[in-house]
């Protein structure tokens, strides 16, 4: 990916100004997944920077009769957080179409859509998940690329592709009934596949 350049449409206020964006999300992203997620990690693949975070299941607000309503996580267990962003400028990337589907030894949970979801300290792709006994699992992940336009004939020309990307995270909670999970978020497509392991 060729880094962005002044250009008939962006000029150099405007791409430092972005560049400032993309570390502010990129230091949101490290301080979700470092000192608030049980775990997480990033890496970059392509255009794309990848990450992820988990944490317990939470209650969230949902569109509602013309309104919003408040939902508790119930029977679910396991918040997934997917961080995807541009790999040089760090912004967040939107409108990214994600499945997951979660994989234990004889038991299977998804596919399920990762919409994106709001949040007031970092964008990401989230969803709440049950996920029964104690199992390992595989966590699989799926993102088409986007489908939205591209401004700029000089800079435009990036996330043509599906990516993909892979996370092992082993979660062991003393105070909780014990639960091993295995991470993996994958990007289709390429195939080039990036490990990173961490461990609670």
């Amino acid at each position: 990916m060729a880094g962005l350049q002044p250009s008939e449409e962006v000029d150099e206020r405007q791409l430092e100004l972005a560049r400032q964006a993309g570390d502010t999300y990129r230091e949101a992203a490290e301080y979700m997944i470092s000192e608030v997620a049980e775990t997480g990690d990033t890496t970059t693949e392509g255009d794309y920077l990848v990450g992820f975070a988990q944490e317990e299941a939470e209650g969230m607000y949902h569109p509602a009769d013309g309104g919003l309503e408040w939902t508790d996580p119930g029977e679910e267990n396991c918040h997934l957080e997917v961080i995807v962003a541009d790999a040089e400028g760090g912004r967040f990337l939107p409108e990214l179409a994600v499945r997951a589907t979660l994989e234990g030894e004889g038991e299977t949970v998804g596919p399920v859509a990762v919409p994106f979801i709001w949040h007031p300290g970092l964008y990401h792709y989230g969803t709440n998940l049950e996920l029964p006994g104690e199992e390992t699992y595989d966590l699989m992940v799926e993102v088409e690329a986007p489908s939205f336009p591209r401004h700029d004939e000089e800079n435009g020309d990036r996330y043509a592709e599906d990516v993909s990307a892979t996370f092992r995270a082993s979660t062991s909670r003393p105070d909780r009934t014990e639960r091993h999970i295995r991470f993996f978020v994958r990007f289709r497509a390429d195939s080039v596949l990036f490990r990173a392991d961490s461990v609670l």
